[in-house]
């Protein structure tokens, strides 16, 4: 078993990301690898202190390293965390109580929690969790929810490309936490694109992990300001940052499915300032 430390990202202001080139922006603001055998993969956004990756379980149980980044004594000592399992059956144990993650179960993880462990029930078909974890200001009960217990929307149409469902695990219709907003958009298949109309939130940052894609698959994420727009390539099991000044938007060459978290100035889904679509450029 492997701890590899925790990878630090800057965030940079929008003037300067017009000078970036494809290379740049990729080394920034897209993680490429998140899920490799018995090792813990961590990303840290410096600007709002969100931390992300996956933990993937095989031969025995994984652990949250201490970090000098958080300056806690504990990951979690003043920090919450959202996973969701994208592989197969997992256990996740909180401060000694086990909680079952089948495949797109999550879990939400109170501030305080001190020894958080990750397992799989087999090495064969390990889990994977996805955590994303940010600054918390009081401590709320660690609860687990199966994705049949998620809220559902249903939005888009076949006719725009854009069918898909959005389960919402962390919010505050469902688990209450202190800022973190975490759920899953699924696409149908034969749509592609996903959060357009694009928009912003100056309020609060996302991340989207982006997964079940079939081999061979792209997406093509939209970012930047919508009015000097940027793209990366994004394959299977990547994860790509978008600061708060940036859109967030993406087609692929197939249907695919992804996971968002946010963190900010408030958890409010529909805060946002939607873009004409006519303007982005």
């Amino acid at each position: 078993m492997t701890n590899k430390p925790i990878i630090t990202k800057y965030g940079c202001d929008p003037v300067d990301f017009k000078r970036y080139s494809t290379a740049d922006i990729r080394e920034r603001f897209l993680l490429k690898s998140l899920f490799l055998k018995n090792e813990v993969i961590l990303t840290y956004f410096q600007p709002d202190r969100m931390i992300f990756g996956g933990i993937m379980p095989c031969d025995g149980k994984l652990a949250i390293p201490s970090s000098n980044l958080t300056g806690t004594d504990f990951f979690l000592q003043r920090r919450e965390a959202g996973v969701i399992n994208i592989g197969g059956p997992g256990i996740v144990t909180v401060d000694g109580k086990d909680f079952a993650l089948a495949r797109l179960d999550g879990i939400y993880i109170g501030a305080g929690s001190k020894d958080v462990v990750f397992a799989s029930e087999s090495a064969s078909d390990p889990a994977k969790f996805y955590i994303a974890s940010c600054p918390a200001h009081a401590a709320k009960p660690s609860v687990m929810v199966s994705v049949a217990g998620t809220e559902k929307t249903e939005l888009g149409s076949k006719a725009d490309c854009n069918q898909r469902t959005i389960s919402k695990y962390i919010h505050p219709a469902g688990i209450s936490s202190c800022q973190l907003v975490m759920g899953m958009t699924r696409l149908q298949e034969g749509s592609i694109w996903n959060t357009m109309p694009c928009h912003t939130h100056d309020r609060r940052m996302e991340v989207y992990m982006y997964f079940d894609m079939k081999p061979g698959v792209n997406v093509f994420h939209l970012m930047g300001q919508p009015d000097e727009t940027r793209h990366i390539v994004v394959r299977n099991e990547q994860a790509v940052i978008s600061p708060s000044w940036s859109i967030h938007s993406g087609a692929g060459t197939s249907n695919y499915c992804f996971i968002w978290a946010m963190c900010g100035e408030n958890q409010v889904f529909t805060d946002m300032d939607a873009v004409d679509s006519n303007k982005i450029a």
